[in-house]
This record gives C-alpha cells, structure tokens and sequence, in this order.
C-alpha cells in the first residue's frame, strides 16, 4: 500500500511539472510510472492468486 501511495504522489509531481517539461519527457515519466503500476498489479494478483488456492 505504501508503495501505491508513493507511485501517487510521484504521479502528481509529475503531472504538475508536465506544464514545464518538453513532452517527450513528460511522455516517457508517464508510461514509467504506468509500467510500474501495472507490475504492481501483476505481482499483487499473482500473489493474492497462490494465497487462495493454499
């Protein structure tokens, strides 16, 4: 959980520094940012699917 607060508000900075930055930055921070979540949530329904079949 803390890990999703932390992407959130890395998220925020980066939306609110997207009006200063050129877009090809702000394009590659985003889809890290996306990247990051989605193996989050990968790992997350991976591990939530072992615990329920043990």
């Amino acid at each position: 959980m803390l890990f999703l607060v932390v992407a959130l508000l890395l998220l925020g900075i980066v939306v609110g520094t997207a009006a200063y930055l050129p877009w090809p930055v702000t394009l590659v921070l985003g889809s890290a940012i996306a990247l990051w979540l989605a193996v989050f949530a990968g790992r997350e329904r991976r591990r939530r699917d072992r615990t329920r079949r043990a």
